[in-house]
């Protein structure tokens, strides 16, 4: 069995961010998890189909696409979500573009981002062109897209029935996911 060449957790440089609520965009509020950035956690010689089969073996989350990220401020209701890049650099922002509490980073091959719901982001920049990120959500859930309007005032509610993983993602029994749960992040 191949394994896949993940950074050791010792070594793993992670970021942790909470971010107010913007208006109908709830951001971290709501149920105070962060936003969490894995860097190089993937080597740079990484392809989607080995991050793919990386994320299988784990077991937690399910790919479900290969694509950038949308150019306009959305986050999801009903699921957290987590982005492995597969190739490029672009510039993200989170938690909405006019909020001066937003969060915006550069990312690359081998980062993965976890968002949880409610988390606002949006592509400002690919910055190579041909920006590519594995999307993957929790097993059973379905992703829908929100954009803090009036209407979606019962999806931003049902946030907080949304449970954090009971296992990393990536790192299965072990990870930064998991010191939400237990302390540390």
């Amino acid at each position: 069995m191949m394994t896949t060449p993940v950074a050791p957790l010792p070594s793993l440089r992670v970021s942790s961010h909470f971010i107010p609520s913007l208006n109908l965009i709830p951001n971290t509020s709501l149920k105070n998890y962060p936003l969490l950035i894995y860097h190089e956690c993937f080597p740079p010689s990484i392809s989607a189909a080995i991050i793919e089969a990386h994320l299988r073996s784990i077991g937690v989350v399910k790919p479900q696409w290969r694509y950038t990220m949308y150019n306009t401020t959305h986050f999801h209701s009903t699921t957290h979500e987590v982005l492995c890049i597969a190739s490029g650099r672009a510039r993200l922002c989170f938690g909405g573009e006019d909020y001066p509490g937003r969060v915006e980073t550069e990312v690359k091959i081998g980062d993965v981002i976890i968002i949880p719901a409610g988390v606002g982001h949006r592509l400002l920049q690919d910055l190579d062109g041909g920006f590519e990120m594995v999307g993957s959500y929790p097993k059973g859930n379905d992703w829908d897209m929100c954009y803090g309007r009036e209407d979606e005032k019962a999806n931003i509610e049902a946030i907080k029935d949304i449970a954090w993983f009971d296992r990393d993602p990536v790192y299965g029994d072990e990870g930064p996911a998991l010191q939400i749960i237990y302390g540390g992040v």
